[in-house]
C-alpha cells in the first residue's frame, strides 16, 4: 500500500497492537485498531479517538464570500453567526448531490469548508467552476489534521487537557472555539461529530496533530478512552442514520430522497439543484431513504435488490448486524408507496428472497440530558 496517501498521525498506529489499515478511497487507514466491536462499545459507552485527518479543507473569503456559498450550497448561511458551523450540501442542476459538508463561519466573508475525502478533488473543481468576482479560496487538506473525540464522556477527557479560558461543556451543538488551547496546542475546537453521541471535532495544525492525539490518549486512559477505527466509525454512524457519501448521497440521490429536507432551505434564496429540490418537493420524492429489518438469517449488505408484490422497489444503502442492537438492520432507498413503518417487504440475499420489515430510524438516538450533536459530514 505503499503508493496510497498518509495521514499526519500515520506513525502512531504502529504502538497499537491490532491496528489493521486499508486501502479507503486512496488513503492508508485503521479499520480497526482493537476491534470494531469493542471500538464501537466505547465510544457508545465512555468514549472513543478517531483519526480523520484525510477530510478535506477549504477557506473561503472575500466580499462575496457569503454570496457564493448561499448560490452553491443548499442550506441558508446568510443565517449563520461567527463560532457557528453549519452542515449543507452541494448539489448538481438537476438536485443530484455533489457532496455534503460542513461550513465553519470563522469571520464575516471568512468560512472553512470541510468535504469528504473521496471528493476533495471533485469539489475544488466544482467550486472553482463557479466562483465569482470577490471570492478567493485556499485548499488547506494537507496542512490540516482533524480529530474526532466522541462519546458520552468526551466532555470530561477534553475538560483534563483545555486551557482554563474553555469549558468545553459551555460549548453548544455546531459552535465552535478558534485559538483554543488543547494538550499545549492552539486549535479549532468544534461540538460536532458522525456517531450520534456528544463530541468534538479537532482541527489542528499537521505538525501538531501527534501531541494532540497523545495527550488526549493519556487523559483518557483512566476512563476507557480507546482509538477508534473508520469499521466503528461506519457502524456508529449507521446506527444514527448519518449519510455517507457514495451509499445514502450520490449523483443520483437528492438530499430530499435522502431525508434530508431539513438542510435545503428552500425558501432562502435560489442555489444550484433549488429548482430541481423545488420541483421534488412539490411532487414528493419518488423514493424515500427507511429503514429495515431482516426477519429471517441474513445480513444487509449494499446494492442488495429490495422487493415487494414481487418486484424490486429499490436496494440496500447500507446494512449490517447493529452493534447496539443485535438486529440485522438496513438502510434503503426504495419506492416512497411502501414506507411506512411495518411494511412487510422482501430482501434478496443470494439469491434468496428473506422477509424484511420497514422500521423506525434512527436505529440508536442517545438519551439526551442537554443539547448535543447528531449531525456531520462524512467522511469518506
Amino acid at each position: 500500500m505503499s503508493d496510497l496517501l498518509r495521514t499526519p498521525l500515520f506513525p502512531l498506529y504502529a504502538q497499537y497492537e491490532g491496528v489493521r489499515c486499508i486501502d479507503f478511497g486512496g488513503w492508508e487507514l485503521p479499520v480497526q485498531f482493537s476491534g470494531i466491536q469493542k471500538e464501537h462499545e466505547a465510544v457508545r459507552e465512555r468514549a472513543g479517538l478517531f483519526d480523520v485527518s484525510h477530510m478535506g479543507e477549504f477557506t473561503v473569503t472575500g466580499e462575496q464570500a457569503e454570496a457564493f456559498l448561499q448560490n452553491m450550497t443548499t442550506n441558508d448561511v446568510s443565517a449563520t453567526v461567527p463560532g457557528q458551523a453549519q452542515y449543507t450540501l452541494m448539489c448538481y442542476p438537476d438536485g443530484g448531490v455533489v457532496d455534503d459538508l460542513l461550513i465553519y463561519k470563522l469571520a464575516e466573508q471568512h468560512y472553512m469548508l470541510v468535504v469528504n475525502a473521496s471528493n476533495i478533488d471533485k469539489d475544488w473543481a466544482w467550486l472553482q467552476e463557479h466562483i465569482i468576482p470577490g471570492v478567493n479560496m485556499t485548499n488547506d487538506s494537507e496542512q490540516t489534521a482533524l480529530l474526532a473525540l466522541q462519546g458520552p464522556l468526551a466532555v470530561d477527557i477534553l475538560s483534563k487537557v483545555t486551557g482554563s479560558e474553555i469549558d468545553a461543556s459551555s460549548i453548544e451543538p455546531f459552535r465552535f472555539v478558534q485559538h483554543a488551547e488543547v494538550c499545549g496546542v492552539k486549535l479549532l475546537l468544534s461540538r460536532t461529530g458522525y456517531t450520534g453521541e456528544d463530541g468534538f471535532e479537532l482541527y489542528v495544525a499537521a505538525d501538531q496533530a501527534a501531541l494532540v492525539w497523545n495527550g488526549l490518549m493519556e487523559a483518557g486512559a483512566d476512563v476507557g478512552l480507546v482509538p477508534a477505527g473508520l469499521g466503528a466509525r461506519d457502524t456508529l454512524r449507521f446506527e444514527a442514520k448519518l449519510p455517507l457519501y457514495g451509499q445514502e448521497l450520490s449523483p443520483t440521490i437528492s438530499p430530499l430522497e435522502a431525508g434530508l429536507g431539513m438542510f435545503v432551505k428552500l425558501n432562502a434564496g435560489s442555489f444550484i439543484g433549488h429548482e430541481a429540490l423545488l420541483q421534488q418537493k412539490n411532487d414528493g420524492p419518488a423514493r424515500k431513504l427507511i429503514g429495515i429489518e431482516v426477519l429471517e438469517r441474513g445480513i444487509p449488505r449494499p446494492h442488495y435488490p429490495i422487493y415487494a408484490d414481487g418486484v424490486q422497489i429499490g436496494e440496500v444503502t447500507t446494512g449490517t448486524q447493529s452493534p447496539t442492537l443485535k438486529r440485522n438492520l438496513g438502510l434503503a432507498l426504495i419506492d416512497s408507496k411502501y414506507t411506512a413503518l411495518g411494511t412487510p417487504l422482501e430482501i434478496e440475499i443470494r439469491g434468496k428472497k428473506l422477509k424484511a420489515e420497514v422500521v423506525k430510524t434512527p436505529f440508536h438516538k442517545r438519551t439526551r440530558t442537554s443539547k448535543t450533536p447528531t449531525q456531520g459530514a462524512e467522511q469518506a
